[in-house]
């Protein structure tokens, strides 16, 4: 396979793995919940906060749980004042990337662009489920970049499309050279895991009512509509080159062609009635198509044209109508239908939907709305690190959900229903300093981390017994995390296993191999082999235990 290579690519290729875990704090005044309800982490979620470090962020409870991601990172087009910072660790980098502004004359703003993406690219590949699938908005300025890091980082077999969107409907006639009237959509899914090719399913989209009106006929033989169809196919096969008998005469396909299906079956339907011979019984052969009988969906081109998925000025006057004649920092929103169109495409009714670019909230109001038109229950993440996360983002979620009265839709005007709950990202899980810190993680925070450290899978609160520091159970070894967010319980001897602990886990599990997380254990390690479980220090050398 051939790979990308390009400036600091040797200081990010491991990045994420340096990036701290940090703490989602919700935030009840800017959340949307029901009445009676509690702000919640495992349903719809906004995140205000570096992406990079919220999808770190997420990973304990979401890793391998996401079921479709769209994305709509900078297009990197040199005309703005973006400039890739990220907290780089490296001096080397982080002096590199300081003294290296974004602009149209530096052409090593491609490989910042790249360096923003790499990191990012691989934590949303940890989140995405196995059978889950990736969409990645983006123009001319990287769309080659981008498809090779796509292709190191989530394996070229797992290329599906390069989708075109034919985003404009009119030409820009300042334009230099030629207008851009289309952005691209790169489409990756994890087809082969682990060697096997057991991954992403694709979905149909719905079929339309200018597709059921070419099915115009019926002959009120309880059969349905149907239309005329060709009896012939372009691939040639002897055995299907025969004739066809009608009143005396000998109907063959055109040179080169052949029938569809053998004489035995033509014969077939030509008595159940499903062959005619045009409008006065006499002429060529036709098939009768049955609406009944249709694939019920239409699978999807690569090719999306503005009349199906709309285009930027619509969701321009969309995001215009649903925030009145407020100042908007969004030239091209994305179309409400485009997203949809992704969502039908990528998953089911219960998914869970990723935006870690988020802007003006377009994913979150196609969720809503599809979960609206077929009481569907999937859930979405929105990341966006812009101050705008509260006031547009999060704002455009609440106005959709209640109800936009100068909306023309009439689902949207009444509202679409939800709910989400909006967190800040809290301070990051430093474990060499955890006793140090002012602030310690609650308890079902910091015991989602372990666990997602020790299994590499999402965490299941349902497992988790807080009173008991039971994290959860995992191919038959159950796992514990001796911790509160007390100092002086983690200083203390309670916070240890000791051999009366190990006494009263091995007598309520004798048959389960036991798995503790605490800051000490006194027992030796030959009793502790001897009583079938592990032992790992907290939180001064937490590590993966196979």
């Amino acid at each position: 396979m051939t790979r990308l290579d390009f400036t600091g690519k040797e200081f990010v290729y491991n990045h994420h793995l340096s990036v701290s875990y940090s703490v989602l704090q919700p935030d009840i005044a800017k959340s949307l919940v029901q009445k009676g309800e509690q702000a919640k982490l495992d349903g719809n979620l906004i995140i205000h906060g570096d992406n990079l470090r919220a999808l770190k962020a997420l990973l304990p409870r979401y890793e391998g749980r996401v079921n479709c991601i769209y994305i709509d990172p900078p297009y990197n087009t040199g005309n703005g004042g973006w400039c890739y910072n990220d907290n780089v660790n490296m001096p080397y980098l982080t002096e590199w990337l300081s003294n290296n502004p974004v602009n149209q004359e530096d052409m090593q703003r491609h490989e910042k662009w790249c360096c923003m993406m790499w990191p990012r690219l691989t934590l949303l590949r940890q989140l995405l489920a196995d059978d889950g699938v990736i969409f990645i908005s983006i123009d001319d300025n990287e769309v080659h970049h981008l498809r090779m890091l796509m292709d190191e980082i989530f394996g070229e077999d797992n290329f599906i499309a390069n989708i075109i969107w034919h985003k404009k409907y009119a030409p820009a006639n300042d334009a230099k050279y030629f207008s851009d009237t289309h952005d691209y959509i790169l489409c990756y899914a994890k087809i082969v895991v682990n060697g096997t090719g057991i991954g992403w399913t694709r979905k149909l989209l719905p079929r339309e009512e200018k597709q059921d009106r070419l099915y115009k006929h019926d002959d009120n033989d309880g059969k349905g509509l149907w239309r005329h169809d060709n009896l012939t196919a372009k691939t040639y096969s002897e055995k299907y080159n025969y004739a066809i008998i009608n009143e005396g005469k000998e109907h063959y396909p055109p040179q080169g062609s052949c029938w569809r299906t053998s004489q035995e079956n033509m014969e077939k339907w030509i008595a159940e009635g499903r062959v005619i011979f045009g409008r006065d019984g006499k002429g060529a052969p036709i098939l009768k198509r049955y609406l009944s009988e249709v694939q019920q969906g239409i699978v999807p081109t690569t090719i999306w044209g503005y009349e199906e998925v709309g285009h930027t000025d619509g969701s321009r006057k969309l995001l215009k109508s649903i925030f009145s004649d407020e100042q908007l920092p969004f030239d091209n929103p994305k179309p409400v239908n485009l997203i949809k169109n992704i969502i039908t495409i990528a998953s089911g009714k219960d998914s869970i939907i990723l935006d870690s670019f988020a802007g003006s909230g377009t994913t979150a109001h196609a969720v809503l709305q599809l979960n609206k038109e077929d009481a569907g229950k999937r859930k979405f993440i929105l990341v966006e690190c812009e101050d705008y996360a509260d006031s547009i983002t999060a704002e455009r979620v609440r106005r959709v959900i209640r109800g936009v009265p100068a909306a023309k839709d009439e689902l949207l005007k009444n509202g679409l229903g939800g709910d989400f709950t909006f967190c800040e990202l809290g301070a990051s899980i430093d474990f060499d300093a955890l006793l140090a810190a002012k602030v310690l993680p609650a308890y079902i925070e910091f015991a989602a981390l372990v666990w997602n450290l020790f299994s590499d899978t999402a965490f299941d609160e349902k497992q988790c017994v807080e009173k008991e520091f039971l994290l959860g159970e995992k191919d038959g070894q159950l796992v514990f995390c001796f911790y509160k967010p007390d100092k002086k319980f983690l200083l203390s001897n309670e916070s240890c296993l000791n051999t009366t602990r190990m006494e009263e886990l091995v007598s309520a599990y004798p048959d389960k191999e036991i798995v503790v997380y605490a800051p000490a254990c006194f027992v030796p390690n030959a009793m502790l082999a001897m009583h079938n479980m592990k032992f790992a220090y907290l939180p001064f050398a937490l590590f993966k235990l196979g």
